[in-house]
């Protein structure tokens, strides 16, 4: 578990930071009459976190958090 553990907060931080700042920035500026579409939202958001969790398993392999 403790090799994963850079994956998954990279991941859960990417996610969340993802719709956070989609929520502050776009959703604040557009009208309620008009459509969004919740699915590609989701799946840029899935991306995101997928980069985060890419850049937190090689910042835990090759820098900050090496668990043996």
């Amino acid at each position: 578990m403790k090799k994963k553990l850079g994956l998954i907060l990279g991941f859960i931080v990417g996610f969340a930071s993802f719709l956070f700042m989609w929520k502050m920035l776009f959703l604040t500026r557009i009208t309620p009459e008009d459509e969004l579409a919740p699915g590609a939202v989701m799946v840029l958001a899935v991306i995101v976190g997928g980069l985060f969790g890419y850049f937190g398993i090689k910042i835990q392999k090759y820098h900050v958090f090496k668990f043996k």
